[in-house]
């Protein structure tokens, strides 16, 4: 076996991507199976036994992200893992936003209030941010748990108190650039910007994922966006990364960063040509030489 691709035990919905990258890593004469995060995976494989693991779309690890991270490091200490542990531990938990903003980097503003926070402490994280914002858990994704209110809505300070009791909370500010324009998503492979696609919600909505009705589009990104982006990248812990998603919106005309992808994005393979022959040749050249 020369490369396992990463997956998730409970997967909300397949990775339409894997088959894509399967193939295309066959066709460069590679041996490569599909397993789930943990000891030994369906196929049999021990990590030990692999040259490589990619981290491809573990869809529930913010299920037990101790032992998500745990299985990283350990399986990081057998064999090549990417991204590195530090790298998926540091972007498992969205205060890595907080070092984005200390590093200068345009971000969307956040709050982040931490599991068990008093009552004063949830109000002063609400009076930080006036009009809309957006409460969710700081361990999830898919926008699960996600809520849209205004911050001195009760609803908010229900919400935040009702989440709060069991993880630690970010408190955003709600964008409203997102429903006319969306959200620009821009993909790295080896470190090097390979493609961008721009999501858009559904009417009426806010949440730009698929699942809830958004739609993918086109989107050639402004110099200004690739700056961002690249800011960003650069705070990571572990340097060049063998994927990344930058997702970005507008705040005030200027690109910010939403979220920085580095654990388990969808790479929107299919919306740009060569991509998946991209993808596949940066996981190529981390396997050890022979």
């Amino acid at each position: 076996m020369d490369i396992v691709l990463v997956t998730g035990h409970d997967m909300p919905k397949p990775d339409a991507e894997i088959p894509l990258v399967v193939e295309a890593l066959r066709g460069r004469g590679l041996e490569v199976a599909v397993q789930p995060w943990g000891d030994v995976g369906e196929s049999g494989t021990a990590w030990a036994d692999v040259p490589l693991a990619v981290v491809k779309s573990p869809w529930d690890y913010f299920d037990d992200r101790d032992g998500f991270v745990r299985w990283a490091y350990d399986t990081a200490g057998v064999t090549g893992l990417v991204n590195p542990p530090d790298v998926l531990e540091w972007n498992s938990h969205k205060s890595y936003l907080l070092d984005l903003q200390k590093a200068g980097v345009a971000v969307l503003d956040t709050v982040l209030v931490r599991q068990g926070a008093d009552d004063d402490e949830q109000a002063a994280a609400l009076g930080r941010l006036s009009g809309e914002v957006v409460i969710k858990p700081a361990v999830s994704g898919g926008a699960w748990g996600a809520l849209r209110t205004p911050a001195g809505a009760a609803a908010a300070a229900d919400h935040l108190r009702s989440l709060t009791a069991d993880e630690d909370v970010l408190v955003q500010r709600f964008d409203p650039s997102v429903l006319s324009a969306g959200e620009a998503s821009l993909i790295y492979f080896g470190g090097r910007f390979s493609h961008a696609i721009r999501k858009v919600p559904a009417e009426g909505d806010y949440r730009v994922q698929e699942f809830y009705g958004g739609r993918v589009l086109a989107h050639e990104p402004s110099p200004r966006e690739l700056e961002v982006a690249s800011a960003a990248l650069r705070v990571a812990p572990s340097g060049e990364l063998a994927y990344a998603r930058v997702d970005l919106v507008r705040l005030d005309a200027e690109p910010a960063v939403m979220e920085l992808e580095l654990i388990e994005p969808e790479l929107f393979l299919p919306h740009s040509d060569g991509a998946v022959e991209r993808y596949a040749d940066a996981l190529v050249a981390l396997l050890p030489k022979a």
